[in-house]
């Protein structure tokens, strides 16, 4: 399976960098808008990772697999560095269009406490590793933080005229020549998400392996 995603990953980056590359350049931003082909595919792909750590950590609670438990932290660490990647590209992005690099907005607001969370599951994690009552506190934890991802997305809807950020895109928000490089690099994002989260999965699961190898 991991290689298989590995290859997958390695030919969609190909693609996607032609893609990319070869798309037209927007006639209002300029060549920065192309940002966007890596700012929003990091946000769906963080999302996946989150949702993975909730969904995992229900099916820990109900099963008791460590199986489970490992794929959760998995979604989780992964997701955070997508999740640092999408904050780190927009406020390059910002500079260009908005002339600053940061601003209160409320999806950018939402966006670093989104960070935060589960930046805190991870430290939850890291410092009380190897105990099933923290699996089980953690598997909560990350139920409960799958509501903050419906608020960071529609977080433009519900603020109103008081955000900055673009709307959500939809149906005919990319202009002519811009649907195949955005969909591929939606698609390569939540594969290099799969792949990387497969190989954290994979580690845990020899680490916890590892004393009954040894012994």
């Amino acid at each position: 399976m991991i290689r298989t995603s590995g290859a997958l990953l390695a030919a969609l980056l190909v693609v996607t960098t032609w893609l990319v590359a070869t798309a037209p350049v927007d006639g209002t931003q300029g060549v920065i808008q192309k940002i966007l082909y890596v700012h929003v595919p990091c946000a769906f792909a963080a999302y996946a990772g989150f949702i993975l750590t909730g969904v995992a950590g229900g099916l820990y609670l109900w099963r008791r697999d460590d199986r489970y438990d490992r794929w959760a932290l998995a979604g989780a660490q992964v997701g955070v560095v997508f999740c640092t990647l999408n904050i780190a590209s927009g406020p390059i992005w910002a500079r260009g269009t908005w002339g600053h690099w940061w601003v209160w907005d409320p999806r950018l607001t939402v966006t670093l406490l989104l960070w935060f969370i589960y930046l805190a599951y991870l430290l939850l994690r890291s410092f009380t590793e190897g105990s099933e009552r923290t699996a089980r506190f953690a598997a909560v934890y990350g139920l409960l933080a799958l509501l903050a991802i419906p608020l960071n997305y529609y977080a433009i809807q519900l603020f109103g005229g008081a955000a900055m950020h673009p709307e959500n895109l939809d149906g005919g928000s990319l202009g002519m020549g811009m649907r195949a490089p955005f969909a591929a690099s939606v698609a390569t994002g939540l594969i290099a998400l799969w792949h990387l989260v497969a190989l954290r999965a994979d580690i845990e699961k020899r680490r916890a392996e590892a004393p009954e190898i040894s012994a």
